[in-house]
């Protein structure tokens, strides 16, 4: 038997596969499945058009036999197999794809789908075996050959007795590495995993994938139990995205979702998609109905699983969701994305971006007709992952405001129910020309905020932002439908009418050595001390100046590594109207230092009213015990 030797830059690819190309050892029964698949889809498609195949499509099947006492992994098909020619074509010249060529010579139609791309996934079962052996017979054929390689060093081609039309694959697995528990080659023999591989991989290969399975049952008339060989169809083959969705229920859907992503849950809410056009594919998108345990932390996963043409390709795509929609669970299978020479990484191109495109405006749609159609399951929604949709909008400077503006909701004065803001805007009453929030760690806080006064008391609605990343979010969206943002801290809420603006300014000029005053006693905590239009019952609050308000710095100060504390541009407002602001007048000029003393005593006050930590307690306390 003559040794032949791989031509030189063969060699080389197949050192490569054996050592580089391919992430996990496991893939090697996918590729060799597809292969098969491969070849019954030529043999089939060329029954529709010869009579003398005589086979029907129910006929068609891939064989698994694992012998542990042998070694050996058999992956056997009764497709359209090779001539002694085609071997050496497709076998003794690494990347010479039989399934491309055949693809382009007979104008497959869709239906008809091959799998191989690039001929090299044949060459992934070396990672796994000592020696590879290959019988085939051609359809049409009288003699069958059989081709065998160790490896680098060459392969043989020689007659050989086969009966039947097809291909059988017969690996002698590696010896286990003792030294490497990742390398347990013995474990490619187990029926447990090799059935868990084909659930994995190759679920939706259209023709069966059989293997005999031991299983065990009662006796007749006895409570012993006996073994038996059954020959199991290990592979669904018809993947439920390619099925009509009229023939689907939601239990369908939602069994799906449990088996295929772990979660004992039923989700929230699903979508169907078959899209076609510039790009086609198949998608099934999930919403969970909660957010799992690890989701807000670096250690979560995003991605959807990609199929090309029902193989499993990736486990997660990242590139097929942005971080926004990261919740998102779900497939997509297609015809139409490039992938790299192994089969588990794509080449970023056009057709990824389309389809990751459509994805996006697909959970964009479905959540929408979900806040407008659904409520009750959308606010569930959010409750779990309306945090992903703020940091969203805050994340690369607003570039996805426009996605995500209209998905929004938070809670709000009005009865405090979630409202989006396309709500808020249509219940402004004439003469509201902003939008107006408050900021706290709860709604309770918030509505105790004296701050909110002024507000209320126009009758306009206040949005509630409990999350550190609200206030975030508000800035980069700056505008809804032409209606700033306003916070009731703000310096400048403007709500007084021109008759209390006028009569405000009147008492801060008679006021204003006392305001002086008790800005220097307080060393620059505060940019100012001013007279409040905000307060109706409350002695002092705090505002703030510019656009960086108390609630972000304190958000700021806690990140991890923050290094400097950062300072909002504070200013202390008293209430003209409480009996305090007459106490503080009468010290003016009488006793300075008991002046100042108040001045300490109702900062600290605001701070705490606000929710923020004072400097010095012990001197607070004190404070407040000499005052007595």
């Amino acid at each position: 038997m003559e040794q032949k030797q791989f031509k030189a830059e063969s060699k080389r690819l197949l050192d490569m596969m054996i050592h580089s190309i391919y992430t996990h050892k496991e893939i090697f029964l996918r590729e060799l499945i597809s292969n098969a698949s491969d070849a019954i889809d030529k043999l089939y498609f060329r029954s529709l058009t010869d009579d003398s195949v005589n086979m029907k499509r129910s006929d068609f099947a891939i064989d698994i036999i694992a012998d542990e006492e042998e070694r050996t992994l058999t992956i056997r098909d009764n497709g359209i197999g090779m001539t002694k020619e085609e071997l050496e074509q497709h076998l003794g010249t690494i990347a010479e794809s039989g399934s491309l060529q055949f693809k382009s010579e007979n104008k497959m139609e869709d239906d008809h789908q091959i799998i191989g791309q690039f001929g090299v996934g044949f060459y992934s079962a070396f990672m796994v075996a000592s020696r590879v052996t290959v019988k085939s017979r051609a359809f049409g054929a009288d003699k069958a050959y059989v081709w065998q390689s160790e490896g680098t060093d060459g392969y043989t081609i020689d007659e050989c007795d086969k009966e039947t039309v097809g291909t059988e694959i017969i690996l002698d697995i590696l010896p286990d590495n003792e030294e490497n528990e990742d390398e347990k080659y013995s474990d490619f023999l187990s029926q447990y995993r090799i059935q868990s591989l084909i659930k994995r991989y190759s679920d939706y290969i259209r023709f069966p994938i059989r293997m005999d399975m031991k299983k065990s049952r009662k006796k007749e008339d006895s409570d012993e139990y006996e073994e038996y060989i059954e020959n199991v169809t290990m592979n669904s083959m018809v993947p439920i995205w390619r099925k009509n969705k009229n023939e689907l229920k939601d239990e369908d859907y939602n069994t799906f979702y449990k088996d295929k992503f772990n979660d004992y849950t039923d989700p929230l809410h699903h979508s169907h998609v078959h899209n076609e056009g510039t790009i086609t594919y198949d998608a099934l998108l999930y919403i969970p109905s909660r957010a799992p345990y690890n989701y807000y932390s670096k250690e979560y996963e995003k991605g959807l699983q990609l199929y090309a043409n029902g193989v499993l390709i990736m486990e997660r795509c990242e590139d097929l969701l942005p971080d926004y929609f990261s919740f998102v669970k779900g497939l997509v299978d297609s015809e139409d994305v490039s992938l790299n020479i192994s089969r588990e990484m794509l080449q970023h191109d056009a057709q990824m971006r389309a389809i990751s495109k459509s994805v996006e405006r697909t959970i964009k749609n479905e959540l929408s007709r979900m806040l407008k159609n659904d409520r009750e399951n959308y606010e569930k929604f959010f409750e779990a992952f309306g945090l992903q949709l703020k940091y969203g909008i805050y994340s690369d400077y607003g570039m996805h405001k426009d996605i995500l503006q209209d998905l929004l909701l938070f809670k709000s004065s009005n009865e405090k129910k979630y409202t989006t803001l396309a709500e808020y805007v249509d219940r402004m009453p004439e003469g509201q020309d902003c939008i107006y929030y408050a900021s706290g760690e709860s709604i309770a806080r918030i509505e105790s905020l004296p701050q909110t006064e002024a507000v209320k008391e126009k009758g306009y609605e206040i949005l509630y932002f409990t999350d550190s990343v609200d206030e975030f979010a508000i800035k980069m969206l700056m505008k809804y439908k032409e209606k700033d943002f306003k916070s009731v801290s703000a310096n400048d809420l403007n709500l007084e009418t021109e008759e209390e603006k006028t009569k405000r300014e009147e008492q801060e000029t008679e006021s204003k050595d006392m305001l002086e005053t008790m800005k220097n006693a307080l060393d620059g905590k505060v940019a100012s001390v001013k007279l409040s239009s905000r307060l109706k019952t409350h002695p002092v609050c705090l505002s703030t100046e510019g656009d960086l308000s108390m609630e972000m710095a304190k958000t700021l100060n806690a990140m991890p590594g923050g290094g400097q504390q950062i300072q909002a541009q504070t200013v202390l407002e008293l209430n003209p109207t409480h009996p305090i602001y007459e106490t503080l007048k009468g010290l003016n000029g009488t006793d300075d230092e008991k002046l100042k003393k108040y001045s300490q005593l109702l900062y600290n006050q605001a701070l705490l009213i606000e929710g923020m930590p004072i400097e010095d307690p012990v001197a607070f306390s004190n404070l407040i015990c000499e005052l007595m």
